[in-house]
């Protein structure tokens, strides 16, 4: 046992330099105001002020909220048919559909988003083909509709691998019982393999709309500078404008709203947890 607790050494000191050390410090810049030194720096909340205060900043706010839901519910909208199939596929073909999901996630997520910014271009892929119809050339680059749409190229395999998860560790008599008792396969999906899946669809949330609502290069390469989220404020408070308390103060909000949203769907998947059980 001392053995495990000695190895396990390395790691605490990689997690207190890499993770509390710069926490610790964006806590600290976060409640004092800017300073040349130590005895200049005094503690306030004067920057929670200032962005709680302006209407641009919670505009901005709100607009992150509403692009990272927007992005979660295409994403189940769409994952969910996708692992449904992938999970009651057999042999080759599962193995094939899952590469399908996971092979563009081996390319660098910067990357593939360049590769969208080449596609929604005015002379773009997409418009030639819709030019070849007689269509166009309709305006998708730097626009609300070419966020969401590199959010959920990025995102959706995540939710893809959640749903499927779940779906295969499903005892397949569950159905077969159902199917006994008179149910149909409409039926069969709503009372079984639906409330059954939904850990799988809640974990999925999590892992989309977390990173959806504190991304800042993909609003910044597809939306241009016309599209600006709240991580694209934290950047340029950090990188542009200087001002790392004001940044901080962002970052500890932003980091207080993804706590409550992991909080809140943890609660909901222990629900459904205590849900499946009284049903067994």
């Amino acid at each position: 046992m001392r053995q495990f607790k000695t190895m396990a050494y390395p790691y605490v000191v990689w997690i207190c330099l890499l993770i509390v050390a710069p926490m610790l410090l964006i806590l600290m810049y976060a409640f004092t105001t800017k300073g040349n030194s130590v005895t200049t720096i005094q503690f306030t909340f004067s920057n929670f002020a200032k962005f709680f205060s302006d209407p641009i900043f919670l505009d901005v706010l709100k607009r992150s909220l509403i692009i990272a839901v927007a992005t979660t519910i295409i994403c189940i909208i769409l994952g969910y048919p996708a692992a449904y199939i992938i999970a009651n596929s057999e042999g080759r073909k599962k193995y094939m559909l899952i590469m399908l999901v996971t092979i563009p996630t081996w390319i660098n997520m910067l990357v593939r988003t360049y590769a969208w910014m080449g596609m929604l271009q005015d002379d773009g892929l997409i418009n030639t083909i819709l030019g070849f119809l007689g269509i166009g050339p309709i305006k998708m680059i730097h626009t609300g509709f070419a966020v969401i749409l590199g959010m959920v190229y990025n995102f959706i395999p995540f939710m893809i691998l959640q749903i499927y998860t779940s779906l295969t560790k499903m005892d397949k008599s569950l159905l077969e019982a159902a199917s006994d008792l008179g149910a149909n396969k409409v039926q069969a999906f709503l009372r079984v393999t639906l409330p059954l899946s939904l850990p799988g669809v809640i974990s999925g949330i999590t892992l989309v709309f977390l990173p959806a609502v504190s991304s800042f290069f993909i609003p910044k390469l597809l939306g241009g500078g016309q599209y600006v989220l709240i991580g694209n404020v934290i950047e340029n408070q950090f990188l542009t404008s200087g001002d790392w308390n004001f940044g901080s103060a962002i970052s500890l909000i932003m980091a207080v709203i993804i706590m409550i949203s992991m909080y809140v769907t943890k609660k909901l998947d222990k629900g459904e947890e205590m849900m499946g059980g009284g049903g067994k």
